[in-house]
């Protein structure tokens, strides 16, 4: 571990110097991958370098109580010291531990989210509705952009299907865990007899990409325009605005159709055929190297059921880590954190005990 962080600081005094170079100055494009580099390796040799003064202090703190001898203020001083410095070397170890595991490539990206009714009928239409509302709260209070990129909406106000980007910083790296079967427990506004029913939506959250990412043959496409409709088949436009994108090979299909303009359409499935191929291109790697990948916190499988949402007891839990918190209100209404930090906490728990076997 030391070594690798030594390799790191070195590296990043190396930046450090290239970054006062005129020449490098100049050249933007270099410039900014630098600053990129050197800005995600300054926590990590922050850290390190706390480390090494701790470690120091350590040592110090060793041979002042060698040489104390009957002195017992200076006996004391060193013991205190000694304490200090011991407690903070292996509190900061253990940060570093969890700086040098390998970083998800996604975590930074933009999102797309999709949310299919399941089992349950109307109902189940209706929890995909809630759980859009919840998602979209959430990102709301964290001053992210989301925006419709496809629906099928149904008379009662719920949703066979809807899909939504999610732009921000670190979208990916918060919501991937929320791919999976989520299963509500509810009287539905449909039952008359007040009878709780048990209803699922299927979620999957999938990064988006560029096309570099994913290399895509024109002549894989196949592109269908149709009119946009509403819930009862009421057309929103007489054009055929609305667009269906096949790709041959996979047969993998996205659908556009919340804007007016045709190219709009295109553009935003293209953006959600790139990240469904992309994510299909992932899920073939992770099963080569299932147990390295989400151990603890679920495979990202959509048939794997995930979370449960108990309405008569204001529940929420989560399976996959056994957390349950009584404040299922709150969590629908966007305050998510608690549950999405204690999967990402059980994530880097299972890598580190995967690299600990390793």
């Amino acid at each position: 571990m030391i070594e690798k962080l030594s390799e790191a600081e070195k590296r990043f005094e190396d930046i450090s110097e290239k970054l006062s170079d005129t020449a490098v100055i100049n050249d933007q494009e270099q410039y900014k991958k630098l600053m990129k580099e050197f800005k995600n390796l300054s926590p990590l040799v922050e850290t390190f370098r706390r480390y090494k003064k701790a470690e120091a202090d350590l040592n110090e703190a060793k041979e002042m109580l060698e040489e104390s001898g009957t002195d017992r203020e200076l006996k004391e001083m060193a013991q205190l010291q000694l304490s200090e410095s011991k407690e903070l070397a292996a509190q900061l170890t253990e940060e570093l531990k969890i700086m040098l595991l390998p970083k998800d490539p996604d975590d930074d990206k933009n999102v797309i989210i999709e949310i299919r009714a399941g089992a349950g009928g109307e109902e189940a239409a209706l929890f995909a509705n809630s759980l859009f509302r919840m998602y979209s709260m959430y990102a709301q209070a964290k001053g992210w952009k989301t925006e419709v990129v496809n629906s099928n909406p149904t008379e009662l106000g719920g949703y066979k299907e809807i899909s939504f980007s999610v732009e921000a910083d670190g979208a990916y790296a918060k919501l991937k865990y929320e791919s999976g079967v989520h299963r509500v427990q509810r009287v539905p506004e449909t039952e008359a007899q007040g009878r709780i029913q048990t209803s699922t939506c299927t979620v999957a959250v999938l990064p988006e990409v560029e096309a570099v990412d994913v290399d895509i043959n024109p002549a894989d496409l196949e592109y269908q325009t149709y009119r946009s409709s509403g819930a009862g088949g009421q057309h929103i436009n007489k054009t055929e605005s609305a667009i269906r994108i096949i790709h041959k090979p996979t047969g993998t299909i996205v659908e556009c159709q919340e804007e007016r303009s045709q190219y709009k359409n295109k553009d935003k499935a293209m953006k959600m055929l790139y990240s469904k191929l992309y994510e299909a291109k992932l899920s073939e790697q992770n099963s080569r190297i299932a147990a390295e990948r989400r151990i603890q916190v679920g495979t990202g499988d959509r048939s794997e059921r995930i979370r449960t949402y108990n309405f008569p007891q204001s529940r929420v839990t989560d399976h996959r880590i056994g957390l349950t918190l009584y404040k299922l209100e709150q969590f629908m209404n966007g305050s998510c954190d608690e549950v999405f930090d204690a999967l990402a906490i059980a994530d880097t728990a299972a890598k580190l005990a995967g690299s600990g076997e390793n």
